[in-house]
């Protein structure tokens, strides 16, 4: 609500802009007069050309004061949207070459490893809030399949396969929501979102029983629809917390970044537990970029990131949930900045769901929401959400939305070239990633699903 009536407040000043612009050139003759003192030339006048200089900068000046204005906007008050392509980071593509060739020389290429089950049991992220209004349909890839996410009249999100057991037409694709039920674009067949089932055939003068399509057990929490996954079918076995702030509108949302790794999924949450890659690879400062043949350039290393980070499970009955304790300060010159030193606490809940909250005497308050969901088993799509206090300048939930961006694409190239080492070679400080593995290993089943054949097409 606040930022839709910001966007009002800018749209009118845009208008009061382009008002006064007009009325320059309407009556520009008298200003032109008065900028030029004497007035234009008679031989001007004569051919026409009196006020042309002026209406061309009057015209200008409206136009440059309208980009002003929009840019002032996206950068004080517009959440934050940086979504990457899958190709778009984390690989380095030589001289002649796309950054999508040497992704997929990657891909074809590289080896996996022995990799654990690539489907843990858990709730997965599939889509945002804001992103599925009253009667949206979306097209989703998730743990392999293809789904149909969409929004009933009554505001409930519904998650189904996407192929209709007619004749296979994809629901998502063309098809529309009808009251509660989603309707395909082939034959007009409607399927109900609670259940699956199909409740009209406009052709039919009667529906089959047994006329159906799978539903995913979903719920909506925290400006997120998740789905459950469990290799055997069985219900879930825990709920995902919502956060008190975000429910009563006290944190809002200020924007988000999106990003497709070629990994392993567990490989992600298990940096949490490496504590000893934060000291090499997160210590240069954010503005030596992500590129890590440059981030240890002697140009900036005057500004230094330092952490301090402790990981442990929790005890029963939160078993499925892990923290990780961070403690951040800056350096500039050696010399510590307190003001900037800042306490984060990330719980992952489960395999796909983080919560990392802020907790700043100065910078105020808010989480980032990370998930992490199986596209197919060696794609992750990683998306982190921020929300912030309402109360708090926009521009510094997005500052540290953005830095944060900086520091997981730093991680991002490491995991789309590495191979999944299934027994590592551990010195004692590295004893935490072994119980992270431990932990990890409760989201596996003996039916969960592993990778029986290598990616080699070339998709991107």
């Amino acid at each position: 609500m606040e930022s839709r009536k910001l966007s009002l407040l800018f749209r009118a000043v845009g208008v009061v802009l382009v008002g006064l612009t007009v009325g320059l050139v309407l009556d520009v003759r008298e200003l032109s007069d008065a900028l030029l003192g004497n007035g234009y030339p008679d031989h001007w006048r004569k051919s026409g050309l009196a006020g042309a200089p002026a209406r061309a900068a009057a015209c200008i000046l409206g136009g440059l004061s309208l980009l002003a204005l929009g840019w002032l906007y996206r950068l004080l008050f517009a959440p934050l949207e940086l979504l990457r392509k899958p190709e778009e980071v984390g690989y380095v593509a030589e001289e002649g070459r796309t950054r999508a060739q040497a992704a997929n020389e990657v891909r074809r290429r590289r080896k996996t490893g022995d990799l654990p089950p690539v489907y843990p049991n858990g709730w997965y992220r599939v889509v945002d809030s804001h992103l599925l209004d009253r009667g949206d349909v979306k097209s989703v890839t998730v743990l392999g399949e293809q789904v149909a996410v969409f929004r009933a009249q009554d505001g409930t999100a519904h998650v189904v396969d996407a192929y209709c057991p007619h004749l296979g037409a994809n629901l998502a694709v063309g098809g529309r929501v009808v009251g509660g039920c989603i309707e395909c674009p082939f034959h007009g067949w409607q399927f109900r979102g609670e259940d699956g089932k199909c409740v009209r055939i406009p052709y039919a003068e009667k529906v089959p029983d047994f006329a159906r399509i799978r539903t995913w057990t979903s719920c909506e929490v925290n400006g997120m629809v998740l789905v459950w996954y469990h290799c055997d079918g069985l219900d879930p076995a825990w709920s995902l917390p919502e956060i008190e702030e975000i429910c009563r509108g006290e944190w809002v949302y200020r924007g988000r970044t999106e990003h497709f790794i070629n990994a392993h999924i567990e490989e992600i949450p298990e940096n949490a537990a490496d504590i000893a890659h934060l000291a090499h690879l997160h210590t240069p400062g954010i503005v030596s970029g992500t590129d890590l043949r440059y981030t240890n350039s002697k140009t900036w290393e005057f500004l230094r990131h330092d952490w301090k980070v402790d990981w442990m499970p929790e005890p029963e009955p939160n078993r499925h949930c892990s923290q990780m304790l961070v403690k951040h300060s800056l350096t500039v010159f050696g010399r510590r900045w307190p003001l900037l030193d800042l306490d984060v606490v990330a719980r992952q809940v489960g395999p796909g769901v983080v919560y990392l909250t802020f907790d700043h005497s100065f910078l105020g308050r808010g989480v980032i929401l990370q998930g992490v969901t199986p596209v197919e088993p060696l794609l992750q799509c990683v998306s982190h959400s921020i929300f912030y206090q309402s109360g708090i300048p926009p521009i510094v939930p997005k500052f540290i939305l953005r830095a944060e961006c900086i520091q997981f694409e730093r991680d991002v190239m490491i995991w789309n070239n590495k191979k999944y080492v299934s027994k590592p070679l551990l010195v004692k400080e590295d004893s935490a990633i072994q119980r992270h593995r431990r932990w990890y290993s409760q989201f596996y089943s003996e039916n969960s699903p592993r990778l029986r054949f290598q990616h080699e097409s070339l998709d991107w």
